[in-house]
């Protein structure tokens, strides 16, 4: 007979024991509001000391349990002073979003419910679908559209390559015959994120089956080139399918010209697809919707809520106007999955018929509280706000003789340069690259780099909620102190 009464069988608390892990529950919830509160005091990034890094490096597997009070603590000195700083109104390397204390606590709430949302009857299943028609309201898509949320917009692009290659001529065969012999080709610009590649890779048509298009002096798809492409790989023998625009380039958010793409891919019979992975959120902004004018008439939208949305990681989503192309291209029949007119397993269709993943979190909670607690109109009002700071950097670059701006400021990301006539384009390269790991290594601030024009530029991104124009002038001055400590080093 097997003893029921034995504590070890659950790993619930017994008895006092909820009381204590209640009190540490409210200490270390404490503590993460009081970060949050505190978080202008700290370093925006500090490197992780030695003897940390290699304590997790070295850890066995442990045996036996901890006390969780012990394991807070070991988590508050080993982890929270070590993250990557996007928290911080001071991290503009790349476009992270900082998170909420709504968005900390709607994590939690998630975590504690412990849904799967890969189908059946539920209420998180049903909280998905509303957000996911509030997200496709949002970006001028019919309410009827079909989407779910992934991990970001890596994996929403690579979904939208999976529908769009289903959904050209005899497409559906992919399914069960792989892509074979067919000559599958696609098109974004230069600019177009490496994840638009990677898709093509892991969805068995080949990088080289993504034909990167040039990019016109504003930095966006040379839309005439496109044309003479598709020409081309039609004379060829090739079958174009899918054409992405982008909707804020990573290197200097631009966007591409929505509106010419669409009537482009709508004469060549093409799919439409907008990677707007931060770019589609200036949807938000009543001044800045109009620069994505185009995006509705796409066929699939990937973008991020972790981005400038503010939701904390990970909250990526995709949206497919024609949700029976979206079902065709993943939905499956299997007997221990089988959908049923009632009780649990009634619900259909699942979201496990709209991507790869039959275990999936309850992502929804998080950007259900955001955009309910905050409404769009706040966030649309950050938005204008993270812009009006991009622009104030450019204007601050612009009043340096040190600095040049590198690429016109469409959005939220400013590229600029550090100048010195005495040197060539490659020792400013070096001299560029040094000073921001030098400006990082300050926790003052946390700018990046990346190449213009194959140069390589200093790039802030604008897109925490918390940075003000006071963040970004500390980075300039610390970008044209810590550049005239290098140059005196270099002279002496």
């Amino acid at each position: 007979m097997m003893d029921d009464t034995d504590p070890f069988l659950s790993l619930d608390p017994q008895g006092a024991d909820w009381d204590r892990l209640r009190a540490t529950g409210h200490h270390l919830l404490d503590m993460m509001f009081d970060n949050l509160r505190d978080i202008r005091e700290q370093p925006v990034w500090q490197p992780l000391p030695t003897d940390i890094r290699s304590g997790f490096r070295d850890a066995p597997v442990p045996d036996h349990g901890m006390d969780i009070a012990a394991f807070g603590e070991a988590f508050r000195e080993q982890v929270l002073p070590y993250s990557v700083g996007n928290r911080h109104p001071g991290f503009m390397g790349w476009v992270h979003g900082g998170g909420t204390p709504v968005g900390m606590l709607a994590e939690m709430l998630a975590a504690g419910l412990n849904a799967n949302l890969g189908g059946r009857d539920h209420a998180p299943v049903e909280v998905e679908r509303m957000v996911i028609r509030w997200a496709a309201t949002l970006m001028g898509f019919p309410d009827t559209a079909s989407g779910l949320f992934v991990t970001g917009s890596s994996i929403a692009n690579f979904i939208a390559v999976i529908v769009a290659s289903r959904s050209a001529e005899d497409g559906l065969s992919l399914r069960e015959h792989g892509v074979g012999r067919r000559s599958l080709v696609g098109y974004a610009a230069r600019s177009a994120h490496g994840c638009v590649s990677r898709a093509f890779d892991l969805a068995g048509l080949g990088s080289d089956a993504l034909r990167l298009v040039p990019l016109d002096g504003s930095f966006r798809m040379d839309t005439a080139a496109l044309r003479t492409m598709i020409a081309a790989d039609r004379k060829a023998g090739l079958e174009p399918f899918l054409v992405v625009g982008t909707a804020g380039t990573v290197d200097v958010g631009a966007i591409d010209s929505l509106n010419t793409i669409a009537k482009i891919a709508s004469e060549e019979k093409l799919w439409f697809h907008v990677d707007g992975a931060f770019g589609a959120m200036a949807a938000l902004s009543p001044d800045f919707r109009k620069a994505l004018s185009g995006l509705e008439k796409a066929d699939s939208l990937a973008f991020d809520f972790h981005k400038w949305a503010q939701v904390p990681y990970d909250a990526g989503c995709v949206i497919v106007r024609d949700p029976a192309r979206h079902a065709a291209a993943f939905a499956q029949t299997l007997s221990y999955l089988s959908r049923e007119d009632r009780g649990v397993a009634a619900g259909a269709p699942w979201f496990c018929d709209l991507g790869p993943d039959l275990s999936r979190g309850f992502r929804a909670l998080k950007v259900w509280a955001t955009l309910s607690v905050y409404g769009t109109d706040q966030l649309g009002r950050m938005v204008d706000h993270c812009c009006a700071v991009a622009r104030h950097l450019a204007s601050r670059v612009s009043s340096e003789p040190a600095l040049e701006l590198m690429a016109p400021v469409t959005l939220d990301i400013v590229c600029f340069r550090l100048l010195d006539p005495a040197l060539t384009d490659e020792q400013l390269d070096h001299l560029n690259g040094e000073v921001v790991k030098d400006v990082q290594e300050s926790g003052l601030a946390v700018p990046s780099t990346t190449r213009v024009n194959g140069r390589l530029v200093i790039r802030a991104a604008i897109v925490n909620h918390r940075t003000m124009a006071a963040d970004v002038d500390r980075m300039v001055d610390a970008v044209l102190s810590l550049a005239a400590k290098r140059r005196s080093g270099l002279s002496a």
